[in-house]
């Protein structure tokens, strides 16, 4: 596997978002901001990891905002937290990054409404600014990781370098895996 040394400092769990088993054989996290042009072109090719691998990966999302190149990011990472505490943070995740191009605040609210949530709590919640801090911890939990850009990917604990890429991260997979993805 590509890594250039960097490993993952904040261990993987219940504060996370993640989906597949505890016991999978990987464990692929991402660091990613819901506005960034190249975590929505990877976007797919984790959703085909995951088809690939089935029960043999867990995956988990964290945020990084990079707030001064995108300046919906944060709001973005606050809907999909809100959306969290209504257990429907990987509807909004899906959401944000379909319609990336569209992430106000009068978007937010029209996906927030098409994922069933309560709106006015989601609506309270964005106003209110109830998941900066959170979003803050993941943030300087991938500072601290060696996270600089998005998206970063960290596989069984260390640092991903290679291309946001279905052939290469699976070649990177297979590497710890000793076996073939598909």
């Amino acid at each position: 596997m590509k890594s250039a040394g960097p490993s993952l400092t904040l261990p993987v769990s219940d504060r996370d978002h993640i989906l597949g088993p505890a016991n999978a054989e990987i464990t692929l996290v991402e660091y990613g901001d819901f506005e960034c042009p190249h975590c929505g072109r990877a976007y797919p090719v984790v959703e085909e990891l995951r088809e690939l691998l089935g029960n043999r990966m867990r995956f988990v999302y964290r945020h990084f905002p990079l707030t001064e190149a995108h300046e919906h990011a944060e709001m973005a990472a606050e809907a999909a937290e809100a959306a969290g505490e209504q257990n429907r943070f990987w509807e909004m995740h899906r959401a944000l990054f379909t319609h990336q191009d569209s992430l106000d605040r009068t978007h937010l609210a029209r996906y927030a409404l098409s994922i069933g949530l309560d709106t006015a709590r989601f609506a309270h919640a964005i106003s209110e600014r109830a998941f900066a801090k959170r979003i803050r911890e993941d943030f300087m939990s991938g500072v601290r990781s060696g996270v600089n850009g998005t998206p970063t990917f960290f596989i069984n604990g260390l640092r991903y370098d290679g291309p946001a890429e279905l052939r290469f991260m699976a070649d990177a997979i297979e590497q710890v895996l000793g076996a073939r993805v598909s």
